[in-house]
């Protein structure tokens, strides 16, 4: 059965949550689909189970993750159509009526919509980095780390080694030490230089001196903790045979080894495009993020007409700015459904979007202090770049040789992009691949065209299309 909606809302983080809000204020039929079993996206993940089962943990857990019930209560007080569990696979390019086709899975069933708007509220995901290695067990991500500790106040037994660069290392290792995890080392990849060059952009990030107190506060703990360091380390590579064992990699010219039995990786967060590529939007390199996102008007609608993108799928930009421009593609749509007039959504968007200005002040600072790696484009040869379909980095150098003039023609060549993830895993390292050895602009390099379904289904949820 198809239904009609004025809005779907994909994603439930901070920009779908206020996105929302803002829609069921004014009377709009919006329906918000989730992957997550309840709301709050990454950084607020399962902050009301938390919240009413564990509120102990919210003291490690930390202040700004507590913060997100507040959203999650104001949220849950509107009257908004909320589907958990819900994962969208296919948007039609097409509009039919003023409305356009949306698909989605849940409770093993697909589930059409038909809407006037979407708002395209997915997140950001951590990026890939393809190091020797990184594929073998005991290998994760810093932020899947964080995820257990919120879920399931689950944490690894062994000796952990955290390594990478970016606040959110400095956050999880905060986190760990006063849930008293034991943290063996910490080898921080943020290279040389990056203080002296992040000083230079301490005016503006003085319009956000909450966040600099944060910052500080952390790096001075971190200092203080006892836990073994090396700073500017570079040339990562995990060993171990069936599981990693260790780490080892260069720091300010010595080669280290370490014995580790889970090794967390971090080098920052790159915005979630996918869903986005399914319908052709238009994106651009982000030179300082060293990732693609979506080209928005200043409402936050994309190049494809009636599509909105909000929070870190449009530029990584934070929780409290997220919520903002959530809340400005809400009145932007409100206003377009005809429930507010131009001047006063004009009002409400520009006073928005001058909040986000100072609470973005701080962003600068952070992408000079920690800039996005450069030498992912560099990645040994014998190093897999994609997970799904096992491609080392040295397949898609020869077949660039031969020429391959772009992710597309690598995906038939060598299946890279086909797997399970769909792309989403090796999209960014391929370009940066592509780019590097035709030595072109990545955004002349572009990335993988996107096909539905977007996400893994059964035959089952494919045939119940075709039920009631």
């Amino acid at each position: 059965m198809t239904v009609d909606v004025d809005v779907v809302v994909i994603g439930a983080g901070p920009a779908g949550m206020s996105c929302s809000r803002v829609l069921a204020q004014h009377n709009v039929n919006v329906v918000v689909l989730d992957e997550q079993n309840a709301p709050g996206g990454q950084i607020y993940k399962n902050i009301e189970g938390v919240t009413e089962k564990r509120p102990a943990d919210l003291d490690f857990l930390g202040k700004s993750y507590a913060e997100g019930i507040e959203i999650a209560n104001r949220f849950r007080a509107e009257d908004i159509d909320y589907r958990p569990g819900s994962s969208v696979w296919q948007i039609s390019s097409s509009v039919v009526g003023k409305r356009r086709e949306l698909i989605y899975s849940a409770g093993g069933k697909s589930h059409k919509l038909m809407a006037k708007y979407i708002v395209l509220a997915t997140g950001a995901i951590e990026r890939p980095i393809p190091v020797p290695g990184w594929t073998l067990p005991g290998v994760m991500t810093a932020g899947a780390l964080q995820s257990l500790l919120k879920t399931s106040a689950v944490y690894p037994t062994g000796k952990l080694v955290i390594a990478g660069s970016g606040p959110l290392t400095l956050q999880l290792i905060s986190q760990l030490m006063d849930a008293n995890i034991e943290i063996a080392a910490f080898v921080d990849t943020t290279p040389a230089g990056s203080l002296f060059r992040a000083v230079f952009h301490l005016p503006r990030a003085l319009l956000a001196p909450e966040y600099l107190k944060r910052g500080w506060h952390l790096v001075r703990k971190l200092k203080k903790s006892g836990i073994k360091m090396y700073s500017v380390a570079s040339n990562l590579e995990i060993f171990g045979d069936q599981k990693a064992t260790g780490l080892s990699f260069t720091s300010r010219g010595s080669r280290y080894g370490i014995e580790a039995d889970v090794i967390a990786l971090h080098e920052g967060v790159i915005p979630n495009t996918q869903t986005g590529r399914l319908l052709n939007i238009e994106h651009q390199w982000d030179n300082s993020q060293n990732a693609f996102r979506p080209v928005l008007d200043g409402s936050g609608e994309t190049s494809v007409a009636g599509v909105f993108a909000a929070g870190d799928n449009a530029g990584i930009l934070g929780a409290k700015s997220a919520v903002l421009s959530g809340e400005i593609a809400g009145y932007a749509i409100v206003e377009k459904l005809g429930f507010i007039k131009e001047s006063a959504r004009d009002l409400i968007i520009e006073e928005a979007k001058l909040r986000r200005f100072i609470e973005n002040g701080v962003r600068p600072m952070l992408e000079a202090l920690y800039p996005a790696p450069d030498w992912i484009a560099s990645a040994d040869n014998e190093t897999i770049i994609c997970r799904c379909e096992e491609v080392l980095a040295g397949d898609l150098r020869k077949i660039v040789a031969d020429g391959c003039a772009g992710p597309n023609q690598a995906k038939a060549f060598l299946r890279c992009g086909m797997g399970t993830c769909q792309g989403r895993m090796c999209a960014s390292t391929v370009t940066e691949i592509i780019a590097k050895e035709l030595k072109r602009p990545a955004n002349m390099v572009g990335s993988y065209n996107i096909r539905p379904p977007i996400k893994p289904i059964s035959l089952g949820e494919l045939a119940s299309l075709n039920e009631g």
